[in-house]
């Protein structure tokens, strides 16, 4: 078990390593970002990616908080009474490379709470995995030409042959529903067990070393994937729309002073107006928007850039580039503070 924890967190360590490294090289990289599968704002591309960077970092910190709790020495405890031959556990736990030794040997002999955690680690690992790859199918589809997948992770069509199919992104999605099955499935077997050793136990080991060879499988596979794939600057930027800057004109009357709910209703009666006269809303005239309210003035117009848009997110978690490279500098320091 402690070499399946270090495996997976070489693992998660090197896949961190890959998207910061491709959130660096793209950092000028603007983009739609989504909330709700809908256009809301314009974000760096590297921000987005680096969002899964730091959900696969604390999958990394989980494992290391389970290595710890889990390190405990069972042997001693016998069937169940615990051993008559007054042997020094604490020194054969020591010699073993374990940090203690189980205090219950009732409790021991019976617990599977280890197979239960690892598990539930991996199958969040296989969740945030298959949110990316979902993230990733998405974006490489004809529809948003975000990224483009190198052919070595991709497949043709039996029948269309225009068509590169996603076939491993979509293995790593398909493969998160019998990782948490195997989760249910332990769960489900010790909930019924009376005190000490049953002979159900047996069918804790086949479920977990499965979980362990697809979660490897997988890291690997969406690594590789990450580092080859290119990304479509051109596309990214051409998918944005001025629209998405009606946050910004809300802000733009805050910091005139209007309270942001009457700020945001301002917003919304600009944007409908827009949709109305089929006018985009960079294209409004200054008389338009003063009939909505005499807040705005010919400052308006600088908020139709969307540079100065993500730019304006300087708080620690933003979009802004600064922001963005100290998340970044966070999880290179990150990486190369652990070595496995």
């Amino acid at each position: 078990m402690r070499n399946a924890i270090a495996d997976l967190q070489r693992l998660l360590l090197e896949l961190v390593r890959s998207i910061n490294e491709v959130a660096d090289r793209n950092i000028d990289v603007l983009m739609p970002g989504y909330t709700h599968m809908q256009r809301a704002q314009p974000v760096r591309f590297s921000h987005w990616l680096l969002s899964y960077a730091f959900y696969f970092k604390e999958d990394f910190d989980r494992f290391d908080e389970f290595g710890r709790r889990m390190n405990v020495l069972p042997l001693g405890s016998g069937a169940l009474a615990g051993n008559p031959f007054n042997i020094n556990r604490h020194k054969l736990a020591a010699d073993l490379g374990f940090d203690g030794v189980s205090h219950n040997s009732m409790n021991v002999v019976s617990d599977r709470d280890f197979v239960v955690e690892f598990n539930f680690l991996c199958t969040l690992v296989a969740v945030h995995m298959s949110r990316l790859a979902e993230d990733l199918i998405l974006y490489s589809t004809k529809e948003y030409n975000f990224i483009e997948l190198s052919e070595e992770y991709t497949t043709g069509s039996s029948l269309m042959p225009q068509k590169r199919n996603p076939d491993s992104l979509e293995l790593i999605r398909g493969i998160t529903g019998p990782v948490f099955g195997q989760h249910c499935a332990i769960l489900m077997t010790l909930k019924g067990l009376p005190s000490t050793y049953n002979k159900d136990l047996q069918c804790d080991k086949s479920g977990m070393f499965g979980v362990y060879d697809q979660m490897q499988m997988c890291l690997v596979l969406i690594g590789g994937i990450i580092q080859t794939m290119r990304v479509d600057e051109d596309r990214c930027l051409s998918s944005l729309g001025y629209e998405m800057l009606a946050t910004d004109m809300a802000y733009y009357l805050v910091r005139r002073g209007i309270p942001f709910r009457e700020a945001h209703h301002i917003s919304g009666e600009v944007v409908a107006h827009s949709e109305k006269v089929k006018i985009p809303i960079n294209k409004l005239t200054l008389e338009d928007l003063q009939e909505i309210s005499p807040h705005f003035d010919e400052t308006i117009s600088r908020i139709w850039n969307y540079e100065n848009s993500v730019e304006q997110y300087t708080v620690v978690g933003g979009t802004s580039r600064l922001s963005v490279q100290e998340q970044i500098r966070v999880l290179r320091a990150f990486v190369d503070g652990h070595v496995l």
